[in-house]
C-alpha cells in the first residue's frame, strides 16, 4: 500500500441489547462499529476509517470514547447534533436467527453528512433498516467521489423495515432497480436474496412465508439482472458455508463459491454480516477487480466477529493475512 487509505462507513451505531441463543446477555454499541474497528486494525500504518452516522447526545460521549481507543478512526462524521439514534433488542432464537424490536430510529444519513468524507476511497453503506442509508446519498456519492472510488452496499437495509409497533421485519426490495446504478458491490445474505428477486405476482397462500430461500440458479439470474444494471459484483452469503461471487469480467457472467473461514465455536454472530462489508472493502482496496480475495478477507472477518463479545476479536493484517493462508493455502492471494 503505497498511500493513506480513506474508508467511510456509513450506517448506524446503534445500542444494541442482545440476548444470545445460548441465553447470554449483551449490551454494547453495534453495526458500523465492527467494521470500523476491524478496518482500522487491517489498515494500521496505512489508511484512516470514517464512520458516518447519527447518534443520541445521551450515547455520543460513550460512542467517541469507543472509537477513539483506535488512533486511525476519525470522527467527523459522528454526529449528535439531532439528537436521534438506534436503539435495538436482539433475541437470537439460533445461531443465524433472530427477533428484533426497535424502539429509537436515528435520521438518514444525508449528502451534507457524507460531504465532508466524498474524498474517500471506499464507501461501505450498512444499513440495517430501509430509511438509514437513502438512494438521494448514493446519487450524491456516486457524482461527487473521485475517479476510481468503489460504494460498497449492504441489502440489509433495504429489506428490513420498522412497524409502528418496534417490530424489525423482511420487506421485498421492490424498488431495487432505481438503486443498482449507484452500487458498485452489492452484497447480502441469503434471506436477503430472497426479498431482492421476487416474482411479478404471488398467490395468496404463498404470502404465508417470511422468506424466500433462492436456488443456486435463482441466486445467479438475480446476480445477472443486477451486473446488467451496473453493479460489478454480487456476493451473497450462505450462512456458515461461505460466500457466492458474482461477477462478469470482459463481459463474461462468473459465480465464484469462496468456502467460509472454519470456528470451532461461534459465541456471537451479531455483526457477521457488517464485519464481512469491511473485508470486502479492505480487499478491494489491493486489488478493485479480485472479487475472491476481497470474498476471503470479508470471510476471515466474519468469523473473527464469532468469536468474542468484544472488539479484541479483530487482528492485525499480518494475523489476518495468516488467518487467509492457513484455511485457503493455494487460493489464498496475499
Amino acid at each position: 500500500m503505497n498511500h493513506q487509505f480513506k474508508i467511510a462507513v456509513l450506517g448506524p451505531i446503534p445500542y444494541d441489547h442482545i440476548t444470545t441463543s445460548k441465553g447470554k446477555v449483551i449490551v454494547k454499541y453495534g453495526c458500523v462499529t465492527h467494521p470500523a474497528i476491524a478496518l482500522s486494525r487491517l489498515l494500521e500504518g496505512a489508511g484512516k476509517v470514517f464512520p458516518v452516522t447519527h447518534v443520541r447526545r445521551k450515547d455520543e460521549k460513550e460512542v467517541r470514547a469507543l472509537l477513539s481507543r483506535y488512533p486511525n478512526i476519525g470522527l467527523e462524521g459522528v454526529y449528535a447534533h439531532l439528537d436521534q439514534g438506534d436503539v435495538i433488542q436482539l433475541h437470537f432464537v439460533d445461531q443465524n436467527n433472530r427477533l428484533e424490536k426497535q424502539t429509537a430510529f436515528m435520521p438518514p444519513i444525508r449528502p451534507e453528512d457524507v460531504a465532508p468524507l466524498i474524498d474517500c476511497d471506499v464507501f461501505v453503506c450498512v444499513p440495517i433498516s430501509d430509511y438509514e442509508v437513502p438512494l438521494e446519498t448514493l446519487k450524491y456519492i456516486k457524482a461527487e467521489r473521485r475517479e476510481n472510488a468503489i460504494t460498497i452496499f449492504d441489502a440489509h437495509g433495504p429489506t428490513t423495515t420498522v412497524t409502528t409497533t418496534g417490530d424489525r421485519l423482511r420487506r421485498f426490495w421492490v424498488e431495487r432497480d432505481l438503486w443498482l446504478p449507484y452500487i458498485d458491490i452489492l452484497k447480502m445474505n441469503i434471506e436477503e436474496a430472497g426479498c431482492c428477486w421476487f416474482k411479478k405476482e404471488y398467490k395468496a397462500e404463498e404470502l404465508k412465508q417470511e422468506y424466500w430461500e433462492l436456488s443456486e440458479s435463482e441466486m445467479a439470474e438475480f446476480a445477472m439482472h443486477a451486473l446488467q444494471r451496473g453493479v460489478k459484483a454480487v456476493v451473497i452469503t450462505l450462512d456458515s458455508r461461505g460466500c457466492m461471487a458474482y461477477s462478469m469480467p470482459n463481459g463474461q457472467f462468473k459465480a465464484e463459491f469462496v468456502p467460509s473461514v472454519r470456528v470451532r465455536e461461534v459465541v456471537d454472530t451479531t455483526g457477521c454480516g457488517d464485519s464481512f462489508a469491511g473485508g470486502l472493502a479492505f480487499g478491494l482496496l489491493q486489488d478493485p477487480a479480485d472479487y475472491i480475495r476481497a470474498a476471503q478477507y470479508a470471510n476471515a472477518l466474519g468469523a473473527m466477529r464469532t468469536q468474542g463479545t468484544t472488539f479484541e476479536v479483530f487482528k492485525s493484517l499480518e494475523e489476518t493475512n495468516a488467518l487467509i493462508r492457513q484455511h485457503y493455502e493455494g487460493q489464498a492471494r496475499v
